[in-house]
């Protein structure tokens, strides 16, 4: 998540949400919302966590998020973990550079876990490898040069994609790019950018889930203010020019008015089928 110009900085916070399908979340009944906050950090001072991205390994949950450093005001990569994904211990602070992180979107592939979180300031996208999951990672290619928020790999009828946000501070346009390899060959999808000025569905809101034959994509709502809400996209198919996707026309997320952690804004969420019509998401919240 980077800065967002706003006049008033939002204290963000972590929350367990769970339903039916991806496209129908709610608060879990057994997690005591937020699950995570600043004040659950003990390594650093943190002024907020965000961007909660979690993968399951061994038995065990663990989750990967912004922790915003508040004696350097750089985003720092924290993780926690978890037995049921529903209580929530944190460990540590796993990756922190000379510059800001964030959105630290985690996966696996042909057995090695994966990061790619937001690199604004070396200017590409870059890729880290756990050496040692799930708190030793090492920097492993830069995939993509440009400030490009919010990248989001996924693989798609054996190919692998990732969206951007081309305008890190405007929110306003989403752009695709395309790879036979993981690690290298990436270039820009012909039809990209798919959005441009249009805040309202530019910018990803995390993980692009498999859905039928296609997929959900998940976009942060930025207008008239930055991370108001969370919009989904489905699509089956990102090779076409121009892209094709319908929206699903209920908002996944909302703000809660009625809370006191998520109640001015949400933007993100990561969601993972646990068994059959059974899913489990973590989403972040804002206040003030």
């Amino acid at each position: 998540m980077s800065p967002s110009g706003a006049p008033r900085p939002r204290v963000w916070s972590i929350g367990i949400y769970t339903g039916e399908s991806p496209l129908s979340l709610r608060p879990h009944s057994r997690a005591h919302n937020p699950v995570l906050t600043r004040a659950h950090v003990t390594d650093v001072a943190a002024s907020f966590v965000a961007d909660p991205f979690m993968v399951w390994e061994n038995g065990t949950w663990y989750m990967f998020f912004e922790v915003l450093n508040a004696a350097t005001g750089l985003g720092e990569i924290g993780l926690a973990s978890s037995a049921n994904a529903i209580d929530w211990e944190y460990r540590q602070i796993v990756l922190r550079e000379p510059y800001h992180l964030s959105y630290p979107y985690v996966f696996q592939w042909e057995g090695e876990y994966y990061m790619t979180p937001e690199t604004l300031t070396p200017g590409a996208i870059r890729l880290y490898r756990a050496e040692s999951f799930p708190a030793g990672w090492v920097w492993a290619a830069d995939l993509v040069p440009g400030r490009l928020a919010d990248p989001s790999p996924f693989r798609l009828h054996d190919r692998w994609w990732m969206l951007a946000c081309g305008t890190p501070y405007g929110h306003d346009m989403l752009r695709l790019f395309e790879s036979v390899h993981l690690t290298h060959g990436w270039r820009e999808s012909p039809g990209s950018p798919l959005i441009q000025d249009n805040p309202h569905v530019a910018r990803p809101a995390g993980r692009v889930t498999p859905w039928g034959r296609g997929a959900i994509r998940y976009a942060q709502d930025c207008y008239p203010t930055y991370g108001n809400r969370v919009r989904a996209f489905f699509a089956d198919d990102f090779s076409a020019a121009p892209h094709r996707e319908v929206e699903i026309q209920e908002p996944v997320l909302l703000p809660d008015a009625s809370g006191d952690w998520a109640s001015s804004g949400m933007h993100h969420v990561d969601p993972h089928l646990i068994s059959p019509a059974n899913w489990i998401a973590c989403v972040d919240g804002s206040n003030g």
